[in-house]
């Protein structure tokens, strides 16, 4: 018999090479000749942003989310202008661009017109977990910028936080995840905040006199009434645009502790709370909440195909010298 771990070294072995099998220019050393500190000149422009700005992990993990379920992972939500990914109101709190605007300048000096805007992303989130306290995970890279963005076709890919769980897993399944991976990569609400005005609608009741909430069991009864009285305080107190940690508790922390969150109702977004209540998922939530060594292991898996979704390589696409417009 396998022990866990060789049986999970396995798993990721073979998750590995089927997706160099399956795209057969993207590889661990791509950028070995061209670029060969591209991922450590990466990680510290990373590092130094999240020093400076502790929210930036959690900003780059969500871009990475709506780069690659939009169009595949090909840098497309980066480019500015009417009508594109990034003006879509589904993408205006997006954050991070900066930081992914500043590893492309230097990289660009280093390495002209080598290393992809699309890497870059996936790098940056995959570094923002490691420096968070999440696990380390090893990614082929190669990637391609893409040649178009639109802005109708972001809503059709991306998950609404009001969705049914047989909503959430049609949106996966298109992308070739499964029940597993949305368990797994919801698990990226452990770090990083949300508007309060992405939950207010949804969980809350509005008095149209005075503008607060409050929380009625009636509106939303699955939600920890002293989680709820938290919530509806920090929003009320602050501005409209007020941000909330996603994690209450070590929302600066990559860690287990969303699923332990999702047992006791304290999850921010419909979305997460369905995944505690559904049999279809619940059992799985359970076992990230009991061990989050497992949730590790089978993020680096989950992750790993989310960063593989529907790449450019090749002779597709283009390396662009701007991530923010497409070359001329």
């Amino acid at each position: 018999m396998f022990s866990r771990k060789t049986v999970c070294s396995i798993s990721m072995f073979m998750i590995f090479m089927f997706l160099v099998s399956s795209i057969s220019t993207i590889s661990l050393d791509f950028y070995h000749d061209s670029c060969p500190h591209a991922e450590t000149m990466v990680r510290e422009i990373v590092r130094s942003a999240s020093e400076k700005d502790s929210t930036v992990p959690g900003k780059l993990l969500r871009l990475l989310f709506h780069d690659c379920m939009v169009e595949g992972c090909d840098g497309s939500v980066l480019i500015k202008g009417n009508e594109t990914e990034r003006s879509d109101p589904a993408n205006e709190t997006l954050g991070g661009f900066e930081v992914v605007d500043s590893a492309k300048r230097m990289l660009e000096f280093v390495c002209p017109e080598t290393v992809s805007c699309a890497d870059i992303v996936v790098l940056a989130a995959r570094d923002a977990v490691e420096l968070t306290g999440g696990p380390s995970v090893t990614i082929p890279t190669g990637r391609r910028d893409g040649l178009r963005s639109t802005s109708n076709s972001v809503q059709p890919n991306l998950i609404d936080t009001t969705f049914s769980l047989t909503e959430s897993l049609r949106i996966f399944s298109a992308k070739n995840l499964t029940t597993t991976d949305l368990v797994t990569l919801s698990g990226a609400h452990t770090i990083g905040s949300s508007h309060c005005t992405s939950i207010i609608d949804d969980r809350f009741q509005t008095d149209p006199d005075t503008g607060k909430i409050s929380f009625l069991p009636s509106v939303d009864s699955s939600l920890n009434k002293s989680f709820a009285d938290d919530l509806s305080h920090q929003c009320n107190s602050m501005k409209s645009d007020a941000v909330v940690k996603n994690d209450l508790k070590t929302g600066m922390v990559f860690d287990n502790v969303y699923f332990s969150n999702l047992l006791e109702g304290k999850g921010l977004f419909l979305t997460d709370t369905v995944l505690a209540d559904d049999e279809r998922t619940a059992e799985l939530v359970n076992v990230y909440a009991r061990d989050e060594k497992e949730f590790f292991d089978r993020w680096q898996e989950s992750f790993l195909k989310l960063g593989s979704i529907d790449v450019k390589t090749g002779d597709q696409g283009e390396i662009r010298r701007i991530c923010t417009e497409i070359n001329d």
